[in-house]
């Protein structure tokens, strides 16, 4: 299935609803440090409910050891400055869709690394800024899976 990435991640209920949403689709969530926040902190695990026993959650303690571990064939990072909606590209399993801390999103020098593919944008209306962390995480990984023909679902 796809692996997503929160790199930095600031706020615990987003983690904790993406940590819902990878159990109840099959991906992995990788974390990549420095965290925002403590793991065992109450409101992550009240966003991700019981479902921290169904998911594939790894953390690493940087991107270059998240690179060496998943040793990724395609990363697509989100950030709304990019121009390729990311619907436009075909997604297969095993890609990374990476995501920045919240509120200020990938970094260019984040965006320059040479494990980015591409980089995607989630289509909005004008003189709006983002989409919410876990959110934007399950339109990617939502319209991925729906490409697969939501191979495993019932």
């Amino acid at each position: 299935m796809f692996r997503v990435m929160f790199y930095s991640p600031r706020i615990a209920p987003n983690t904790g609803n993406a940590i819902r949403m990878v159990a109840a689709t099959g991906c992995e969530l990788h974390l990549v440090e420095p965290l925002g926040f403590d793991l065992t902190e109450p409101k992550l695990r009240r966003a991700g409910l019981d479902y921290h026993d169904l998911a594939s959650v790894t953390v690493h303690p940087n991107l270059p050891a998240a690179w060496a571990a998943l040793a990724p064939k395609a990363v697509y990072a989100f950030t709304a400055h990019a121009r390729t909606p990311f619907g436009e590209i075909g997604y297969r399993p095993g890609d990374v869709l990476m995501f920045g801390p919240e509120p200020t999103g990938l970094d260019d020098e984040t965006l320059a690394d040479p494990h980015i593919t591409a980089t995607v944008r989630i289509p909005m209306l004008d003189g709006r800024r983002s989409l919410n962390l876990s959110n934007a995480a399950a339109v990617a990984v939502y319209e991925a899976w729906r490409q697969q023909g939501f191979t495993g679902a019932v």
